[in-house]
């Protein structure tokens, strides 16, 4: 079978991709990337073509359609980009700090733990 080669694919899972397909490109995405991503969640979902003969076998699933939409939330990344330039980067300057007091906090215990410890995490 020729890559790309859509035969082995129900009528329902080729309008499925169809359906996805036009919401991408509803949402400004190109058309062949839009077909790609359309395909992908189909067989994500169903494991790939579920006609007899093409090694059927695997349970069909909602997780990618569940997901499509919702990552970052409702209003991601809105929050940030209607703060200041100034408020993002005392916000990232704070975050940096934080991560390099945990990052000196977990080197000092690894520095005091007993050398019997060490000789055992070794084994």
């Amino acid at each position: 079978m020729p890559r790309g080669d859509k035969s082995s694919y129900t009528n329902k899972q080729k309008r499925k991709a169809e359906h996805i397909e036009e919401g991408y490109e509803k949402r400004g995405v190109k058309k062949k990337e839009a077909e790609r991503r359309a395909w992908a969640t189909v067989n994500r979902e169903s494991g790939g073509g579920k006609k007899s003969g093409s090694g059927r076998g695997r349970k069909t699933t909602k997780v990618s359609s569940k997901r499509g939409g919702r990552i970052g939330g409702p209003r991601g990344g809105k929050a940030a980009a209607s703060r200041s330039a100034a408020d993002r980067s005392r916000s990232a300057k704070k975050a940096a700090a934080t991560r390099k007091r945990n990052a000196a906090k977990r080197s000092l215990s690894k520095a005091r733990r007993s050398p019997a410890k060490k000789a055992a995490r070794k084994r």
